[in-house]
Parts: structure tokens; sequence; C-alpha cells
């Protein structure tokens, strides 16, 4: 299962690679299709394998793309803390 998304700006978009290039889950390749400024901008090959870390969204430099978390670990690990504090009282 994903633990995180991309979300992408086709229009932004201009064919860096930059996003491509420094995923380090290989989450991203470059699509065959145009937008409207005539760039190829990418397409999620492997949503599976995404961890929403976002260097796909810190190298761009059109911010036409980020990648966010999906699952609940930090909402999780808030209420964790919370019931410990409980606990010890």
């Amino acid at each position: 299962m994903a633990r995180g998304a991309v979300s992408i700006l086709v229009e932004r978009c201009k064919s860096c690679g930059f996003c491509v290039e420094f995923c380090p889950s290989k989450v991203l390749a470059l699509s065959s299709a145009f937008n409207s400024k005539g760039h190829h901008p990418p397409h999620v090959l492997n949503p599976e394998k995404c961890t929403g870390c976002d260097l796909c969204g810190r190298y761009c430099p059109d911010f036409a793309i980020h990648g966010y978390r999906t699952d609940n670990s930090a909402e999780t690990t808030i209420k964790e803390m919370g019931k410990e504090s409980d606990d010890a009282r």
C-alpha cells in the first residue's frame, strides 16, 4: 500500500526532469503527452511505491509537483503521546 501520493500541476511543468531524477522510489516518469506549452509533464508510473517524501516538490523550480503522506502515522503518534501522559496521572 502506498504511504504517499503526488499532486502534479501539469500546466506549470517545463519538463526539466528534476522530479523524475531525484525521486528515490522511482515513482515518476516524463509523459509522452504535451501540456499547452509543449512540454512533457511527469506522470505517476508506480503509485504504490510513493512514500510522500516530497523530494519531487523540493527540487521542482516551478512548484509544479509535490508529494504528501497519506497515512495517519502522525495522528496516531499524537494520540499515543496523549494516552501515555493520561496514564501517568
